[in-house]
């Protein structure tokens, strides 16, 4: 495969991992994040570091971005600094940052107004996924766009799926992310229930996780809830940021998820709490 010049914007949990995968497999990256020191250790690997998101992508090929909230998707691509102001016909973009269906949308379009193609392509997988190179990668946009940067997005992801056109990979997103939120309650309830029980917790996944209730979470988050770790692979407050996406989206719709509500309240809670940067598995404190 052809090494290509690669932007990368945002160099958190899962994005610095992603980067490591890309310089080891001999790719140029240049990174930008508002915090410089966070990329220190990718420089010394040999990534260069640039001032803005522009600079990044000036003479790129291509510019992945993973960023915290919409507001932020927006600022990176549209701003004064953004992406968008360096950008030249031929390059692709790629946000992997989970945010609005409809904001991809708008970053497609005003893309194809400038000759740039774009991909709204949100991962699963959280840290150890990412660390790994075997993150779940849903993609929308045009299959065309899709096929070039799918031996790029081998590096680090395992399951990568074209969903549709623009907003597709999003909306799927929106889908694991239902499938987290409840399944999360599912988790810390069984984990409080066997302690009361007076169950042995580590013998008792041994059982569960292979079986019919098996799941990444479980099989993942519930050995760092029983030994008490609560370091994130996703930061709550980037899953109620995700929760509020899909309620919104589901509104628009018309269609009631009282599932996502219910984790969506209690996740609040624990921000609330201080918990906002803690990984998802600290739900298991609202139930002690």
């Amino acid at each position: 495969m052809t090494k290509k010049r690669i932007a990368f914007i945002g160099t958190g949990v899962m994005g610095a991992s992603i980067i490591k995968h890309l310089i080891k497999n001999g790719h140029e990256v240049s990174v930008f994040t508002r915090t410089k020191e966070k990329a220190e250790p990718l420089v010394a690997l040999g990534a260069s570091w640039a001032s803005s998101p522009a600079a990044a992508f000036k003479n790129r090929d291509i510019a992945f971005t993973m960023v915290g909230y919409p507001s932020d998707v927006e600022e990176v691509y549209f701003g004064q600094n953004g992406l968008f102001q360096t950008a030249e016909q031929g390059n692709i973009v790629v946000d992997m940052t989970t945010s609005e269906p409809s904001l991809a949308k708008r970053i497609y379009e005003h893309a194809l107004s400038m000759g740039v193609e774009a991909l709204d392509a949100p991962v699963s997988g959280g840290d150890i996924g990412a660390q790994n190179g075997t993150l779940s990668i849903m993609i929308g946009g045009d299959q065309a766009t899709y096929d070039k940067v799918l031996p790029i997005m081998k590096h680090f992801g395992g399951n990568i799926v074209y969903q549709g056109e623009a907003g597709a990979g999003q909306h799927a997103k929106m889908c694991n992310q239902i499938v987290i939120a409840s399944g999360m309650i599912g988790v810390c309830e069984s984990l409080a229930y066997g302690l009361k029980a007076g169950l042995d917790l580590p013998t008792v996944l041994q059982s569960i996780a292979s079986g019919a209730a098996g799941s990444w979470s479980l099989s993942n988050l519930a050995p760092r809830m029983i030994q008490g770790d609560f370091a994130p692979g996703f930061y709550v407050k980037h899953f109620v940021k995700d929760m509020k996406i899909a309620l919104d989206e589901s509104k628009k719709m018309g269609i009631s998820l009282p599932g996502l509500s219910l984790a969506y309240d209690m996740y609040e809670k624990l921000i609330e709490e201080g918990y906002g940067d803690n990984g998802t598995q600290v739900l298991l404190k609202y139930y002690k």
